[in-house]
């Protein structure tokens, strides 16, 4: 290990421009935070340090696009956080070989680690004050026109993706803007931001719990247009988005709540993050919901359908079930809403398929006559509720020739 940390700091030292230290030093902190996904001791204490190091990949690759390479202040700063950036990196490779002495021992070393990171983290943020890094982006970069090359787009992302990172809050909220009017516009955009200029993912994932309501709405909006594509999914997952967007459903504005909804029910379709979900507490936040008589329809029915993603579990189902979301499910088929109708019956299917006690339990708490209800020609279902409906009481009532709902 300490050839290859003086190896690094031997390249470091032959870099000739402040540019290229900066650049190495991204790299640096890239390594390290692969390294650290290695790591199976001190999680916590591992995830304070990844938090951190991603606050300085973030700010390092901003100074990168404002071309600050040479500014003294950031030059020396650089040295300073390369150093930091290495001893961490010793630090992870004892933790991934479970070598140490120690965990005492270890322990107070990856609190030290995290306060020298958390020291470099200030003064960056105290130079981002200064105003010295802002020039470079003192005129925003236009929008490209309609069928522009992948270089202008990805030019134009760059910019935003500055202005997300070191603008004022005021910048910030204009550069979310920016971000989502062009990936509505233009998919090609999400795959700028995916693959080309992928540090913007995890910009997102942290302003999904900013305390500022219109930062934390307009991330989720442009998180649920890049989960509406099945191969970016597993980024945004790997990039930790699932519990920052159960934190907003649970204590997120109304419209932060919804857009948290409506991008876990694209997450889920991928059964895989079931478990990310459960783990980080989200079943029972959604189970809150879709009981809660006050939450409004935009809410309660992609927060039905979350649940319904996750019925194929067999711990979740249990859980569920023992939450009573059954009776909860039955009642939600009266509502006057079709996407809540449609999710809860499609969730009171798939829950009871292939499962003869639960199945039963439908039975025995009214799911029949709930169904039933909605073929009744007094009642004014829509047609696709209707059909629905009758997918559902073939399968209850038929279970050896049903299949499950989708």
């Amino acid at each position: 290990m300490g050839d290859e940390e003086l190896d690094r700091e031997t390249k470091l030292a032959g870099v000739p421009t402040g540019a290229s230290r900066l650049r190495r030093a991204v790299e640096l902190i890239s390594s390290l935070l692969s390294l650290s996904l290695s790591i199976r001791v001190f999680a916590g204490k591992w995830q304070l340090i990844r938090n951190k190091l991603e606050e300085l990949h973030s700010g390092l690759i901003a100074a990168e696009n404002c071309d600050s390479g040479e500014n003294p202040s950031l030059s020396r700063l650089v040295t300073s956080i390369v150093a930091t950036v290495n001893e961490c990196h010793d630090l992870g490779q004892r933790c991934v070989d479970v070598a140490y002495s120690g965990k005492l021992l270890m322990q107070s070393d990856l609190d030290v680690a995290f306060a020298k990171l958390d020291g470099v983290a200030k003064k960056l943020s105290e130079i981002y004050k200064t105003g010295i890094l802002t020039n470079g982006f003192a005129l925003v970069v236009s929008k490209p026109s309609l069928g522009a090359c992948k270089e202008d787009m990805r030019f134009y992302v760059r910019d935003i993706l500055t202005r997300m990172k070191i603008g004022d809050l005021g910048m910030k909220k204009m550069a979310l803007r920016n971000l989502l009017e062009v990936v509505v516009e233009d998919e090609k955009y999400v795959k700028v931001i995916v693959v080309d200029v992928g540090d913007v993912v995890h910009v997102l994932v942290g302003f999904l719990g900013s305390g500022e309501v219109e930062i934390q709405e307009e991330s989720a909006k442009v998180v649920f247009v890049v989960a509406g594509f099945d191969s970016y999914k597993g980024v945004l997952v790997s990039a930790g988005v699932i519990a920052p967007l159960i934190r907003v459903l649970d204590c997120g504005s109304e419209l932060g709540k919804v857009a948290a909804a409506r991008c876990l029910m694209k997450l889920t379709e991928n059964s895989d993050n079931a478990w990310a979900v459960s783990a980080h507490g989200g079943v029972t936040v959604l189970l809150n919901i879709c009981g809660n008589d006050d939450c409004k329809g935009d809410l309660v029915g992609p927060a039905c359908g979350v649940l319904r993603n996750l019925v194929g579990v067999e711990e979740v189902k249990r859980f569920m079930v023992e939450e009573d979301a059954v009776a909860t499910f039955i009642r939600l088929v009266k509502s006057k809403e079709e996407a809540i109708q449609v999710n809860s019956i499609g969730f009171i299917q798939n829950i009871a398929f292939g499962d003869e006690l639960i199945r039963e339990k439908v039975i025995r708490d009214g799911g029949i006559r709930a169904l039933l209800r909605v073929l009744d020609p007094k009642w004014s279902y829509s047609l696709k509720t209707k059909v629905v409906a009758m997918r559902a009481i073939e399968s209850l009532c038929f279970t050896s020739s049903s299949s499950s709902w989708h």
